[in-house]
């Protein structure tokens, strides 16, 4: 072969070569997000519909590009893992996670799970710098989560209990008709909390309200709410306050209208998952729901958001979409961004600053607990076509429409953490 030749090959070779660098550095290992969740159990329904929530998010990411690292662009891969709803089948999973080379772990639906989930974090990231993990939680809302068990490791982007019955208590404090309220919750961390701040912000708001009775019970494990639906009826309560949800909300409604109460209910679940097709009629003024958003909130990117959505999951059984796990993963694919990695640390460092605006709502992670802070919004049961309801819920003939927005400064609370970071 003459030199000439060999210059020409080698020329090409070089040519050839820049592409395919390029393409590898595009094509880096995707970051695995393990989403730890009750998948199957009492709340599958629950877990499902936070994985379609995550699956939308993470493909909005990824199709504009992906994130931007040291190593090159790189994709989000969601991987879920089935907890079971159960403690130790959750530990098992993260194991099974960190093993599988995931480096961001989501979960939420059950304030018991991720209090175990903060403390075997805390101590694998202590043991083994090198695979640290960062823990993004989007629905467990045991307020101590952020306060007296605030962990560096640990983002929460939901709002926790006590913010949420805030923003119940700004309605009911108006509602005049109330004299007396039933508390009625899970008996595990999460509604144990809901019940005392119940009963401390009522008296501080409604000193005038008289608590009929008080109620905890096994977390989604009664499959016939009748006997405490007889007991509210007979407390003459004229509202029930709850944090229950999935089929424990569902079930506690439908025994509520078959045994004939007509008060309201103050809740924190009931704009979904089965419980306005359950409750018909019965619920329409009567029952509330707090939420980080609901498909009403008037404004056309709200409207546009929850097409999109809908869209991309058209069966009307899916509707359950949830704005905060959208800004969540915007937060994160921001702070991968920022830090150039998806290594714990600086990850975690980036997530503490990190400020998200999406179809009109935004959001920020204060870092002094990684509490994020966010609007919140109440609403009230209708029927479909109703003013203000413009879309059902599940399908069901009806929806919510808002009754009360609560910005940012007016939801946020203060916090007791005292957080320790790594040196």
């Amino acid at each position: 072969m003459n030199i000439q030749r060999r210059r020409l090959l080698k020329s090409l070779a070089a040519s050839l070569c820049v592409p395919a660098l390029a393409h590898a550095q595009a094509t880096a290992a995707p970051i695995k997000l393990a989403m730890i969740e009750g998948l199957s159990g009492g709340n599958a329904n629950g877990g499902e519909a936070v994985f379609r929530n995550l699956v939308w998010a993470v493909e909005r990411v990824n199709q504009r590009g992906g994130v931007k690292t040291r190593d090159g662009t790189r994709t989000l891969e969601l991987v879920r893992y089935d907890s079971k709803g159960q403690i130790e089948e959750a530990l098992s999973a993260l194991r099974s996670a960190i093993d599988d080379g995931a480096r961001v772990i989501l979960q939420g639906n059950s304030s018991a799970v991720a209090a175990a989930l903060i403390e075997a974090i805390n101590k694998h990231n202590e043991r083994e710098p090198q695979r640290r993990v960062v823990f993004l939680n989007y629905s467990a809302v045991d307020p101590t989560l952020t306060n007296e068990k605030c962990s560096f490791w640990h983002f929460r982007f939901d709002a926790h209990a006590d913010m949420r019955m805030a923003a119940l208590m700004s309605v009911l404090r108006e509602d005049k008709a109330v004299k007396s309220v039933y508390l009625i919750n899970p008996d595990y961390s999460f509604g144990q909390a809901v019940q005392r701040e119940a009963r401390r912000q009522l008296a501080e708001q409604r000193p005038d309200v008289r608590i009929a009775a008080e109620e905890l019970h096994p977390l989604l494990r009664i499959k016939d709410f009748a006997p405490y639906a007889a007991k509210i009826k007979a407390s003459g309560a004229d509202a029930v306050i709850t944090g229950n949800f999935s089929n424990d909300l569902t079930l506690l409604v439908k025994a509520a209208r078959e045994a004939g109460f007509d008060g309201r209910f103050y809740t924190f679940y009931g704009n979904a998952l089965g419980a306005p097709a359950a409750i018909g009629d019965a619920g329409i003024g009567k029952v509330l729901a707090v939420a980080d958003w609901l498909p009403n909130v008037p404004a056309p990117q709200s409207e546009a958001f929850y097409q999109s959505f809908r869209r991309r999951f058209p069966n009307p059984a899916d509707d359950y979409v949830h704005m905060r796990m959208q800004l969540m993963i915007e937060a994160l694919a921001q702070a991968i961004d920022k830090a150039g990695t998806a290594d714990a640390l600086p990850l975690a460092n980036a997530l503490e600053q990190a400020s998200v605006s999406f179809s009109g709502w935004t959001g920020r992670m204060r870092a002094a607990d990684h509490q994020f802070q966010q609007p919140l919004v109440v609403g009230v049961m209708d029927r479909l076509g109703a003013p203000g309801v413009k879309f059902d819920v599940e399908g069901s003939g009806y929806g919510f429409r808002v009754l009360r927005q609560i910005p940012p400064p007016k939801a946020e609370m203060p916090t007791s953490c005292k957080m320790v970071r790594p040196s």
